[in-house]
């Protein structure tokens, strides 16, 4: 990934890092959710740096969250001595959350910040904090709703960082997930109003891990019920069509029960099962 940042952003993106500094320090404590991804290494990394043992970073293990991730994740909280707890959250189980409806992150966040709260409260601390960023408003995000009940924080949007912003200042910290693809939750994949079972979430994992194992960088596999809808980037559509790659790929995901496998000529996009809804979820519904 080649970031291109001009000096008065790069200027200003440290100003922000310096005002996230602040805010850690102001909150004197946090606990808050990781998931190994861009976003949430960065403010976990920092909030580190700012409070120490005081920041506590909290996985959370679910059917919802790639296998590979998790891994990624617990890889790089010990390797860099982080304040690690990890709690099993039981999203899926809600009937609710297994609906799927247009709100189903809401029930999501909703169990998440449960459980740092529980976390917060046993370590004597005030705040918890999850990773949303300055690219999130005006997004379709219900758990924002869920944030606002539990008084959930965001401190890298509070102080305005953008996704490209996270990065480059990921990379000059030298943290390895700076040119990391964009993660979600598996349930992401799956239409809203088609049921979530821990059976579809743990297909959808083995779909992209297979597609990660061949070097495809950032995959979606959207379930379509019999279909299949791979996104890449456009750019690695020439390698998916060689000969003998769209035959694995077609074999491993019929393999798990799909007919037809297809590759979306849109390229990868972030929400695109988000494209059929009306307006933008906000914390006023």
């Amino acid at each position: 990934m080649q970031l291109q940042t001009k000096t008065r952003d790069v200027a200003e993106a440290e100003q922000k890092l310096q005002r996230l500094r602040a805010l850690l320090r102001e909150m004197e404590g946090v606990v808050l959710g990781y998931s190994g991804g861009v976003d949430s290494t960065f403010l976990a990394k920092v909030a580190q740096e700012e409070l120490g043992s005081r920041a506590i970073a909290v996985v959370a293990l679910s059917e919802s969250y790639a296998e590979r991730e998790r891994e990624d994740a617990l890889r790089f909280a010990q390797e860099n001595g982080l304040s690690l707890r990890l709690v099993e959250t039981a999203e899926v189980s809600r009937p609710e959350y297994a609906a799927n409806p247009t709100n189903r992150c809401y029930f999501c966040k909703d169990e998440l910040f449960r459980h740092l709260r529980s976390v917060a409260e046993g370590e004597g601390i005030s705040w918890i904090a999850y990773g949303a960023i300055a690219d999130d408003w005006g997004d379709h995000r219900p758990g924002a709703v869920a944030a606002e009940e539990w008084n959930a924080r965001a401190p890298l949007q509070e102080v305005g960082l953008w996704k490209t912003e996270i990065r480059h200042l990921s990379r000059q910290m030298g943290l390895p997930t700076w040119d990391k693809p964009s993660l979600a939750c598996l349930s992401s994949r799956i239409p809203y109003g088609t049921p979530v079972t821990p059976e579809l979430l743990r297909t959808l994992d083995s779909a992209e891990a297979f597609l990660h194992d061949l070097g495809f960088r950032q995959v979606r596999v959207r379930h379509h019920d019999t279909i299949a809808r791979i996104e890449i980037e456009p750019e690695e559509f020439p390698r998916m069509l060689q000969e003998g790659v769209s035959e694995k790929v077609t074999a491993h995901l019929r393999s798990l029960g799909y007919t037809y496998v297809t590759l979306d000529l849109a390229g990868y996009r972030t929400g695109s099962l988000n494209a059929h809804l009306s307006a933008p979820w906000n914390a006023h519904g």
